[in-house]
């Protein structure tokens, strides 16, 4: 069974701090999934880690697709793990759309894939992308599950802000709850730490 968190620690991409989320909330802990992902035989091992827990599920893909650019990396590792192609979706204005010459069939299975899956706002606009070419979104993947929504094998069950559709698997290698501060109520701020913004939104 693939310890996730271990990976995580051992690329030094489970951060330690006082953090600035994309919500907007601060956090202790972040974690860096480039990091983890920046060497290709550790990216390897997890990927084919998780493409044999979609493979037991015994769900059939036919094409990853990612949301850019934060999932590009792990869409292609996990396509390559499962043996079908990499696409991706960018983001334009309120969503997100297929570039680049790629494209989609009508009934064609898709898997969405993230690095992180928070909660899930990213990957359901890339669904919704891919969706409205006429192609089947049937699974979401990532590496870890920040515990908003729930994933295969987990206990954990799906909070009020998960956005990801109920109905439509969720395949991730553990669940990483860490405690979230509203700025207000932040006790680093309140020590006077400042937060540090560490993902790749500038």
């Amino acid at each position: 069974m693939m310890n996730i968190e271990q990976e995580y620690l051992d690329a030094e991409a489970l951060l330690e701090g006082h953090f600035l989320l994309a919500s907007g909330n601060h956090s202790k802990r972040y974690l860096q999934s480039a990091k983890v992902l920046e060497d290709p035989k550790r990216a390897e091992l997890i990927c084919n880690a998780l493409a044999k827990m979609i493979n037991e599920s015994g769900i059939q893909i036919d094409t990853v697709c990612a949301p850019a650019l934060g999932g590009v990396l792990a869409g292609y590792e996990l396509a390559r793990a499962l043996g079908v192609r990499s696409i991706f979706v960018e983001k334009k204005e309120g969503g997100m759309e297929l570039r680049r010459g790629f494209k989609v069939q009508k009934g064609e299975n898709i898997l969405i894939c993230e690095d992180i899956i928070t909660t899930g706002g990213s990957a359901m606009k890339a669904a919704q992308a891919i969706e409205a070419l006429g192609a089947n979104v049937i699974a979401f993947a990532s590496l870890a599950n920040r515990g908003f929504c729930k994933r295969e094998g987990s206990s954990l069950e799906a909070k009020a802000e998960c956005k990801l559709s109920s109905k439509v698997p969720f395949f991730a290698l553990d669940d990483f709850t860490f405690e979230m501060y509203h700025p207000d109520e932040c006790p680093m701020c309140k020590s006077g730490s400042k937060a540090i913004k560490p993902g790749s939104k500038a």
